[in-house]
């Protein structure tokens, strides 16, 4: 919701949405969801890696001014000049750690005959 890619009354957006922030968008929730939806033992490592990613995610497709913390640092030209070339390949970055965590996560969960398909 603080990224405004989906229109809300509670936040409002000053730079207009960019194409790629859907498929990121979606693609995010969709790593999240499924890493949910894997039964495997609650470890703290594992839920490091998805806050992790899901924090680059955060950063990666929210409004490049509208991130205080971003505009507090390098200021508004900042934001715009250097923060949003770079949000793609963050966006990249927060997918690749998703998939990873999720991949670790099927890898580490334990299976039997009774709870595992082949």
């Amino acid at each position: 919701m603080p990224t405004d890619i989906i229109p809300n009354p509670i936040f409002s957006r000053e730079v207009p949405v960019r194409p790629w922030e859907y498929p990121v968008l979606a693609a995010t929730v969709a790593l999240t969801f499924a890493w949910f939806a894997v039964q495997a033992p609650r470890r703290p490592k594992d839920d490091g890696r998805l806050a992790g990613g899901l924090t680059l995610a955060l950063f990666a497709v929210a409004c490049p001014v509208c991130n205080k913390i971003v505009l507090l640092l390098i200021g508004a030209s900042g934001a715009m000049g250097f923060w949003a070339p770079l949000q793609p390949y963050l966006a990249g970055v927060s997918l690749a750690a998703l998939a990873l965590a999720l991949y670790l996560r099927v890898r580490n969960r334990d299976c039997t005959d009774e709870t595992c398909a082949a």
